[in-house]
Order: C-alpha cells, then sequence, then structure tokens
C-alpha cells in the first residue's frame, strides 16, 4: 500500500472517530437530539472498519492511530472550539508524529 493511501486511510478514520464521539458528546454534554447520538454512532462504527484496510497487524496499526488522533483531536478543538494549540501541544504531536512513522512505517526484515 502506497504512503499517501495508508495516511489517507488514518486521516479517515481519525476523522470518523473525533466526528462521531463530537456528536454524542453534543447529544449528551449540549442537550442536542437523541439524532446527534445515533449519526455519532453510525461514525464510529466506521471508524471501527477503516483502520482493517491497513496492510500491518492490529497492534501496530492502532498504535500508530494514535500519533494520528492527537495531531486532529488538536486540529478540530482549533477550528471547532477556537482552542488554538500552543508551542507544547506543537512538539508534543511532532513527537507523536515521529514515532507513529517509525511504528508504522519502518523498514522491517
Amino acid at each position: 500500500m502506497s504512503l499517501p493511501i495508508s495516511l489517507g486511510l488514518f486521516v479517515l478514520a481519525g476523522l470518523c472517530e473525533i466526528g462521531g464521539g463530537y456528536l454524542v458528546w453534543q447529544w449528551l454534554r449540549e442537550g442536542r437530539s437523541v439524532t446527534y447520538a445515533i449519526v455519532g454512532g453510525g461514525i464510529l462504527f466506521l471508524y471501527g472498519i477503516i483502520p482493517t484496510f491497513q496492510p500491518a497487524h492490529f497492534g501496530r496499526v492502532y498504535a500508530a492511530y494514535g500519533g494520528m488522533f492527537i495531531v486532529l483531536s488538536l486540529l478540530w478543538g482549533w477550528a471547532l472550539d477556537g482552542t488554538r494549540p500552543d508551542r507544547f501541544d506543537l512538539i508534543g504531536t511532532a513527537i507523536c508524529l515521529v514515532g507513529m512513522s517509525i511504528i508504522m512505517y519502518a523498514p522491517r526484515m
């Protein structure tokens, strides 16, 4: 699998997890209608399917996905809640992306 496709799957999975979780959050914490929870649950179900298209085994995919989740969570918070990442968020994110790249894409024998 090519690197752009693999990264695209990580981004898509992340958007489904964060987006679905956000809709459930809106239902429970912000008093939105149950429709938010139902749609959020459906999107979370898609999140469970998308990582299965990665070529690596479960543990490696989910460990590497953690780095992408951190990046997307901070971007989501910035875009939707207006909470801009600070320099420590950016440093931590960079460290996580390096770790993600090593876990997922380092050549193995």
